[in-house]
C-alpha cells in the first residue's frame, strides 16, 4: 500500500520524511490553508493510486489538554469556521443544508497510532484564520468540547481524500497555545523534533495498516 503524507511546508515534510527509509510513502508540502491543501493533494491522489493519506504538520495546542511538544493523532477532522455567523451565534454549513464538516479517520487506525506514539487523541480543528485571542480560543472550545488541536490544512486534505475514496488520518505536533498570538512561546523547534520522533514510531504502523482492519 502506498502512502501520501501532506505536510504545510517544506521545513514540516523534511522532518516527516526522516521517519520512512525506502518505504512506499510519498511526503508532499501542498501549501498553506485549506484550499490549497485540497487542491495539491487532490492533483498527487489523481496520479498514483495510494492506500492511505496523512495530513502532518505542527499546530496550536489546546490548554492544558495538549502542551507544547505534545503529539496529537485525530479522532476527528473538522472545519471550525466553514459556515455562517448569525444573530444567535456561529452555524456550521451542515446546519444551512448542505455540505459537510466532519471526517472521522478509521477508528483502528487512530487506535493504533495513538498506542504506538503515545500521542493525545481528539478533535483536530482546520481553520483559515490562526486563533489569536482567549475569546476566540473559548469559543472555538465551546463549540468543540473534544478538540486538542487547531491547524489550516487537515480539512481541505480529508476533502480531496474523500473524493477519491482514500481513509484519510491527521497527526499534528504541538508548537504554541491556542490563544493570545505570543510569538516567544512557540516552540517550533521543539514540535518538529516531536513530529519527527512520532512519526519514527508511527511508521511501522502505517506501513502495515490495512483498510480493512477495524
Amino acid at each position: 500500500m502506498r502512502i501520501l503524507v501532506a505536510t504545510a511546508v517544506p521545513v514540516e515534510r523534511d522532518a516527516v520524511a526522516r521517519a520512512f527509509d525506502g518505504a512506499p510513502v510519498d511526503v508532499v508540502a501542498v501549501g498553506v490553508g485549506p484550499a490549497l491543501a485540497a487542491a495539491a493533494t487532490a492533483t498527487a491522489l489523481a496520479g498514483t493510486p495510494y492506500g492511505l493519506v496523512v495530513s502532518a504538520g505542527i499546530a496550536g495546542g489546546f490548554q492544558p489538554e495538549a502542551p507544547v511538544g505534545s503529539l496529537v493523532v485525530a479522532d476527528e477532522i473538522t472545519a471550525a469556521d466553514l459556515g455562517a455567523e448569525t444573530a444567535e451565534g456561529f452555524v456550521p454549513v451542515t446546519e444551512l443544508g448542505f455540505g459537510t464538516v466532519t471526517h472521522r479517520p478509521p477508528e483502528a487506525l487512530v487506535r493504533d497510532a495513538v498506542a504506538a506514539t503515545g500521542a493525545r487523541r481528539g478533535a483536530v480543528l482546520t481553520v483559515s484564520t490562526v486563533t489569536g485571542t482567549a475569546a476566540r480560543a473559548a469559543a472555538l472550545r465551546e463549540r468543540h468540547p473534544t478538540a486538542l488541536a487547531e491547524a489550516m490544512e487537515g480539512f481541505g486534505v480529508a476533502e480531496a481524500a474523500a473524493l477519491h475514496g482514500v481513509p484519510v488520518l491527521e497527526v499534528r505536533a504541538v508548537s504554541n497555545p491556542v490563544g493570545p498570538r505570543d510569538r516567544a512561546a512557540w516552540r517550533i523547534a521543539d514540535a518538529l523534533a516531536a513530529l519527527t520522533d512520532g512519526f519514527g514510531k508511527l511508521a511501522p504502523v502505517l506501513e502495515s495498516w490495512n483498510r480493512h482492519d477495524r
